[in-house]
């Protein structure tokens, strides 16, 4: 049985994968502009024109060019060169991915934390004052677009009080951290809403069951009852939506190094599209693709150790 899971969750992951990719393919073709264009300038000749698309392998049917680039992913590895700079583009996504990888990791340690933090204040204070302006929290920060949340941090805590720098990277390992800690906030401010709210509603549930009331009865301490059994059991559906919800915090993640001025994938990804490099854009697509499906099995396999009866399930 954990043979066929394992190959059904494989399963799922490699023609998520493909799709994703398959439909990148087809849907950057359907954008307005000419990459050959890019590279010549705006008055380029017909025949200059011509010649690039020879080069670049454009004036081949859409469905030709297909095939070369799944025969390429497949036999290289890799989504082909940058069509602006002829560089490899796995070369230019490992050079941008660390930076991003460091964000994102940070992003959902910050939102897990504050959100257990902030849930579990509610739960045990439920319908007092610290239950509703913890809820309240929610209502409000959910409806903020994440770059809006961004540019109003960078104005409070880094024009005015100087907690931290307006944006780039630091050097070195703590100046790296430093520099991405604000970032981090961000992003995971743009989770901490849905995450704070399903927990609270989990952990109320749980704290109402049988079982709870029974150990209760037992007199077992108040924090091993809340922390041995009930967050155990309450953590599991606000797992799995943290799983549906990797890929908005990718997403957040590609936007928000936008707003700090962070050279990663996301500045890559957005330079990319303004210049129609299509190898570019589908590696980084693919990147995104095999991030969002490896950390989404990371949280089902947690899911499934802190939930014994699900592993005879597929």
């Amino acid at each position: 049985m954990k043979k066929f899971w394992l190959f059904s969750v494989v399963g799922r992951a490699l023609a998520v994968i493909f799709c994703v990719m398959t439909a990148v393919f087809f849907l950057i073709r359907m954008v307005p502009g000419d990459p050959a264009k890019m590279i010549l300038g705006e008055y380029s000749t017909p025949e200059a024109l011509e010649s690039m698309h020879h080069a670049l392998g454009l004036d081949l049917p859409v469905g030709e060019q297909y095939i070369r680039f799944v025969k390429t992913l497949f036999t290289q590895g890799d989504t082909g060169n940058s069509i602006i700079n002829g560089t490899s583009t796995r070369e230019l996504i490992a050079d941008r991915a660390p930076v991003t990888l460091l964000l994102i990791g940070m992003a959902c340690a910050l939102a897990i934390v504050i959100a257990l933090v902030l849930a579990t204040l509610a739960a045990t204070h439920k319908d007092k004052l610290l239950d509703h302006v913890i809820r309240i929290f929610p209502t409000v920060t959910l409806g903020m677009p994440i770059f809006w949340v961004g540019i109003l941090l960078i104005l409070l805590l880094s024009v005015r009080l100087h907690w931290f720098p307006v944006g780039g990277v630091g050097e070195g390992w703590w100046g790296t951290l430093y520099s991405l800690t604000l970032p981090a906030i961000t992003v995971a401010l743009s989770q901490i809403p849905t995450l704070v709210r399903s927990l609270r509603a989990q952990m109320l549930e749980v704290l109402e069951s049988d079982f709870v009331v029974t150990l209760k009865a037992a007199r077992l301490p108040s924090r091993v009852i809340l922390f041995k059994h009930v967050l155990r059991n309450a953590a599991l559906p606000t797992l799995i939506l943290l799983g549906v919800n990797i890929s908005y915090l990718i997403g957040g993640t590609l936007v928000v190094e936008q707003v700090f001025g962070i050279k990663g994938i996301g500045s890559l990804l957005f330079s990319s599209i303004s210049k129609r490099d299509f190898p570019v854009i589908q590696g980084i697509a693919l990147y995104c693709a095999v991030s969002v499906v490896i950390i989404s099995l990371l949280i089902e396999i947690l899911t499934r150790w802190l939930d014994p009866r699900t592993k005879g399930k597929a």
